[in-house]
């Protein structure tokens, strides 16, 4: 099998950057938005191995502010993958007015499933409880930092988890998580200031090889691994066909 390339589930880039800036990161990249705007912006593009995102930081009061219903779900039209959505118990934005734009991104994904990256920082019992009332498909907790009884509770909710280098010195949650639902990104330029690796969209190198010292297996084996659970995802939400052909290739090798 042809090496497959890095898997970042979660990365911010700006809508505007040149297509061969993102052909060099040699990597599948899901990058997230912000607003609804930056995603109208976002989904005009055509990437070969990057899939924009429909997003509504849950921190961004002017994209809390905007957030539409009726925009969102249309934008969903446009892509399999939704993120960045949520819920931040630090954000300037009333935990009321992000709970109702998080229940109505929700029940938008319930009707069109996508895969989804959530944001739970602070908020991760609000996050579960939502997620079990509304029950979407595809969710991806990035950056999780739940408690082990939470961590249990997302598993039984059919979750998936993506990990990021800020993560690895919490060894605790990592060992809670299953194998087969696990997801690597880096939340570039955030979650990978830890990073030893070059800090860019798709290097998750570190993360790779913490996960393979962690489960007994070479770094090449848990690559494998991550787009396995990566086709898994798509198969359940049958949202391949949406994907660039490149990244279906590399889906149907493994």
């Amino acid at each position: 099998m042809r090496m497959l390339p890095a898997l970042d589930l979660h990365a911010h880039i700006e809508p505007a950057i040149a297509a061969h800036e993102l052909a060099a990161l040699d990597a599948a990249v899901f990058a997230v938005t912000r607003s609804l705007d930056e995603a109208e912006a976002a989904l005009r593009r055509n990437d070969p191995t990057t899939v924009w995102g429909v997003g509504c930081h849950p921190g961004l009061v002017r994209a809390q502010r905007d957030f539409s219903a009726k925009q969102f779900a249309d934008l969903l039209d446009a892509t399999p993958f939704a993120g960045e959505v949520g819920l931040d118990g630090k954000s300037r934005v009333p935990m009321t007015t992000q709970i109702a734009t998080f229940r109505s991104v929700l029940e938008a994904l319930r009707d069109k499933p996508r895969i989804t990256t959530i944001h739970s920082y602070s908020a991760t019992g609000k996050v579960l409880e939502l997620l079990a009332e509304v029950e979407p498909l595809g969710i991806v907790l990035h950056w999780w930092l739940g408690s082990p009884t939470e961590t249990t509770r997302a598993v039984d909710l059919g979750c998936y988890f993506s990990v990021n280098a800020a993560m690895l010195k919490s060894d605790d949650i990592l060992r809670s998580i299953p194998i087969d639902r696990l997801l690597t990104e880096t939340d570039h330029p955030f979650g990978d200031r830890r990073s030893h690796s070059v800090r860019r969209p798709g290097a998750v190198g570190d993360v790779e090889v913490a996960l393979a010292t962690m489960h007994g297996q070479s770094k090449e084996m848990i690559r494998v691994q991550l787009w396995r659970n990566l086709r898994t995802v798509v198969s359940e939400l049958e949202v391949s066909a949406m994907l660039p052909k490149n990244l279906r290739r590399h889906l149907a090798a493994v």
